[in-house]
């Protein structure tokens, strides 16, 4: 099969149909079941319906997994700033341990 426009959707065979499933899934919205070129093709193959319908269903969920929740909470931006303050602090003694104690002693 080449071009989706040069496919003639009242005489496609279900095994055709699956070998450009990809395609259809690629260059629409994620929802081939509205595609108006394909509504009476699925209408009179019910199996090509189940498929494409198990197909939508796992493409939408896959997308679910990778959009975020939500913002973390404000107490979990305090606590990430303490951390940083704490590492921060820690980093400013070890680096004044490493002076020579004539340097230390200079206030």
């Amino acid at each position: 099969m080449s071009e989706l426009g040069d496919i003639n959707f009242d005489t496609l065979k279900p095994e055709e149909f699956e070998n450009i499933l990809p395609e259809l899934f690629a260059t629409g919205d994620g929802k081939v079941s509205h595609d108006p070129r394909v509504k009476d093709f699925l209408a009179r193959n019910p199996d090509c319906a189940a498929l494409v319908s198990d197909l939508e269903t796992i493409a939408e969920t896959a997308r679910g997994l990778f959009e975020p929740v939500g913002d973390p909470s404000d107490k979990v931006w305090s606590n990430i700033q303490s951390k940083l303050r704490e590492e921060s602090a820690f980093d400013a003694a070890a680096e004044f341990e490493e002076l020579p104690d004539a340097l230390r002693e200079i206030d």
